[in-house]
Formats: structure tokens, C-alpha cells, sequence
């Protein structure tokens, strides 16, 4: 499964992107929408809930009211870490446990729709991370329009979030939400058609994306170099190195392990979305499966340590 984080600031029209993201097929998995089931009346959650932050933040019928909890949790980070502290490992199961039942074959496209994907840095795990992005102030009229909240409360909760930077830092794709909702659709159907869908068959059939592509700036090679690694956490001892770009500007990374990890970092490294492209020097190489970063390199070095 190509594995798809979606973020964006609250009232950048997220929502409008998951929502045509699922029709054109992908597994659409909102952490909101189990966030609230975490929630739910009778869940083992509940009860922590009202033990940490007591009777204030449940209406009359013993239901939690999300606005008062809210309320809370945005203006004392110490409450908003014990509430994630409550839902984020049940949240993470129910992720696991959706994901596994509706995948469909090896070329799903599985769209993880999380809110602080940039803030809890989140964006290893993913093999392309979408953000929506709009203006401060579009998305305060819309947060007080669509969802009756006072500008206060708007722009606590915008200021509660990553900024533009960090949000762009994360990006492969960046989807701007200030023309409309049909530019909106359209620059998604694109992304769908030239990006996720050639790279989501790329990896199913093992082969290299085609194509020149852009040279991948700093940022870029980052979060390549990151998921590398995060590909080879379970390999401890497994480094990953940055090499200079070569002559084409496109990125180089070298993973070097021990014999006894090779079968393993070659597997990390497939599933981290390369496509093996035979030996070079004797030493393995994998070429990127991902459309937009086409030409991108790794060579698996193997030590007989």
C-alpha cells in the first residue's frame, strides 16, 4: 500500500481533499472521525477523560462536549498531552486495524487524513505527505462562517497549529486552496494522475519511475533521508548517508548495514518506495518508484561486520 499523509491547517479545506481523494479510490482513514470514536459514550477512553479532566467537559447526558474539552486542551499544553497521551495509542490501533482490513491489492493508495501530522512530525511514515494550505485570514472567515467560532477561538486554534514553514518543510505536494474549490479539485486529480497513482503501481510492479523530474531541494532530500531511515528503524545499527547530488542534481542516499541485515535492509528499503535496478560496482542500487523525484539513487553497502 502506498502509504499517503494528509494535512493542513484547520479551515484550509482538508475535508474537500480527503473527500475526492476517496472517490477516485483511495482508503481514506480520518484520525478525526476515530478520535471521536475513541470518545464514544461507553469507550474505556471516557473514563480517563473525566479522571484527568473532571465533570466540566461532558454535557448533561454524560456525553463529552468536544468544544468545552477543546477549549481546554488548546490553552494548556500540559492538558492537550494528557488527552493524546489518552487517545493517540487506541487512535494508532483502530488506524492499523482499518487500514489492514480495506486494503485491496499491493497498488492501494491509503490516505491518512491527520490534522498534526507536521506537529508530531509524523511525516517519516508516509511515502508522500499532501498539504492544503490558505491564508490565515480566508481560513479565520471560514472557521467563524462554517463553524460559528469566534475570531478569538479562530485564531488560538490557528496559532495552536505548525506555521506555513514547517507545514512547506513536510510537503511533496502542496495544494493551494485559495482560487476555489475547482482549482482545488483539479490540482488534486492531477496530483492523482501524475504522482500517486503511477507511483502507488510503480511500487506494486517493482519498477522505477520514468522521467527527468526536478532536482529535489534541501527540504526534499530531508524527508527522503528520513524515511529511509524510518524504513530501517528496526535495523539499529543501519546508517543512512546524504550523498552529493549528482551531475543531474538528483539525490543520492548509501545505507550501509551488516551482512546479517542485508536480507532485512533490502526489504526496508523496497518498502520505503524503491525499486531494485541491479548492482553497480558490485553494490546494490534501487531507483525511486515516485514520479516526482524520478532518478533518485540508494546503493545498499554491505560490511562484513
Amino acid at each position: 500500500m502506498l502509504r499517503v499523509g494528509l494535512t493542513g491547517g484547520v479551515g484550509a479545506g482538508k475535508s474537500t481533499v480527503a473527500t475526492r481523494l476517496d472517490t477516485l479510490g483511495a482508503i481514506v482513514v480520518d484520525a478525526d472521525r476515530l478520535a471521536r470514536a475513541v470518545l464514544s459514550p461507553g469507550s474505556p477512553a471516557v473514563a480517563e477523560v473525566r479522571a484527568a479532566f473532571g465533570d466540566g467537559v461532558f454535557d448533561a447526558s454524560g456525553v463529552i462536549d468536544r468544544t468545552a474539552l477543546a477549549t481546554v486542551v488548546f490553552a494548556d499544553p500540559q492538558a492537550r498531552q494528557r488527552l493524546e497521551e489518552i487517545t493517540h495509542p487506541r487512535i494508532a490501533a483502530a488506524t492499523a486495524e482499518r487500514f489492514a482490513e480495506d486494503r485491496r491489492d499491493a497498488a492501494t493508495i491509503g490516505v491518512h487524513d491527520v490534522p498534526l501530522l507536521v506537529e508530531k512530525h509524523m511525516e517519516n511514515q508516509y511515502h508522500v505527505v499532501v498539504v492544503v494550505h490558505a491564508e490565515v485570514e480566508e481560513r479565520i472567515r471560514r472557521l467563524v462562517s462554517d463553524r460559528r467560532m469566534t475570531v478569538s477561538d479562530a485564531r488560538a486554534r490557528i496559532a495552536a497549529q505548525a506555521d506555513d514553514r514547517a507545514r512547506r518543510s513536510a510537503a511533496d505536494i502542496w495544494l493551494d486552496n485559495t482560487r476555489g474549490s475547482a482549482d482545488l479539485l483539479e490540482s488534486v486529480d492531477q496530483a492523482w494522475r501524475h504522482r500517486l497513482s503511477p507511483f502507488a503501481m510503480n511500487r506494486a510492479m517493482g519498477r522505477p519511475a520514468d522521467g527527468e523530474g526536478a532536482a529535489p531541494d534541501d527540504a526534499a532530500r530531508a524527508r527522503l533521508a528520513g524515511r529511509l531511515r524510518y524504513a530501517l528503524a528496526g535495523l539499529p545499527q543501519a546508517r543512512v548517508d546524504v550523498e552529493e547530488r549528482d551531475s543531474g542534481g538528483r539525490a543520492r542516499f548509501e545505507v550501509g548495514v551488516g551482512r546479517d541485515d542485508a536480507a532485512a535492509a533490502d526489504f526496508a528499503i523496497r518498502s520505503a518506495g524503491y525499486a531494485a535496478a541491479g548492482t553497480r560496482g558490485g553494490v546494490p542500487t534501487y531507483l525511486t518508484c515516485d514520479p516526482g523525484w524520478p532518478g533518485t539513487t540508494v546503493r545498499l553497502v554491505v560490511t562484513t561486520a
